[in-house]
């Protein structure tokens, strides 16, 4: 695999993770007992860390990432165990 396509798939990897993880450990100003600043929305984060996603969305990458790779490497899972198409279609195996 070349460098390149390492790099872009782990930034697909990235940015997915990113949303995947975003949601986790966020509260808001009623669960943190923090008065609200007026007009916000109710359900603003009070606690929001880029940081903490950042860290927490590199893990999850490195993880999908790396099992991908290997998947790549051992050939545990090809498109012809997915091919679902070709096995119920007329004459097919």
């Amino acid at each position: 695999m070349k460098w390149t396509s390492i790099i872009a798939i782990y930034s697909l990897f990235w940015v997915m993770g990113a949303f995947i993880v975003l949601p986790f450990g966020v509260r808001t100003h009623e669960e943190q007992g923090i008065d609200m600043v007026p007009g916000q929305a109710e359900s603003a984060p009070a606690n929001f860390s880029a940081k903490r996603i950042v860290k927490r969305a590199t893990v999850v990458s490195l993880v999908l990432f790396g099992l991908f790779y290997l998947n790549y490497v051992e050939g545990w899972i090809t498109i012809h165990d997915i091919d679902f198409a070709d096995r119920y279609a007329p004459g097919g195996n």
